[in-house]
């Protein structure tokens, strides 16, 4: 559903209401989702649920911070940072996702991650009564 070349950003809303950044219980909440659209117990959500609910709210992340070595810790002489250029802006190109066809998107997919999880809901429901 989401086939976006770039990197993507963490959700600003979730079940319509606004989301912030998401504590690790959110996390866990929409893993519980995803394991009970899949149709398994949301009581046991894997790995794979945590690191998709992750995604989903937080986004692409880079976890990995540059390791310290010694060669890369030793200051070898200060650096004059002077900004010589304001910069230009960047031309757009067609491939370019606009902010709000961002936010349409991941509108959608919210509604769709909705739909599944109620169905999902009301399936069990059915077949427990």
């Amino acid at each position: 559903m989401n086939d976006q070349s770039h990197p993507p950003t963490g959700k600003i809303s979730v079940h319509g209401n606004g989301l912030g950044v998401a504590s690790p219980d959110a996390v866990e909440h929409r893993a519980r989702e995803i394991a009970l659209i899949a149709g398994r117990n949301p009581e046991e959500f894997t790995d794979a649920d945590w690191d998709q609910a992750r995604r989903e709210l937080l986004g692409a992340q880079e976890n990995t911070a540059p390791e310290e070595t010694e060669e890369n810790a030793e200051v070898v002489e200060e650096w004059n940072v002077v900004a010589s250029s304001t910069g230009h802006r960047a031309h757009r190109t067609e491939d370019d996702e606009t902010l709000g066809e961002q936010l349409v998107g991941d509108g959608i997919e919210e509604a769709a991650h909705d739909q599944m999880l109620e169905a999902r809901r009301e399936e069990r429901e059915q077949q427990e009564g």
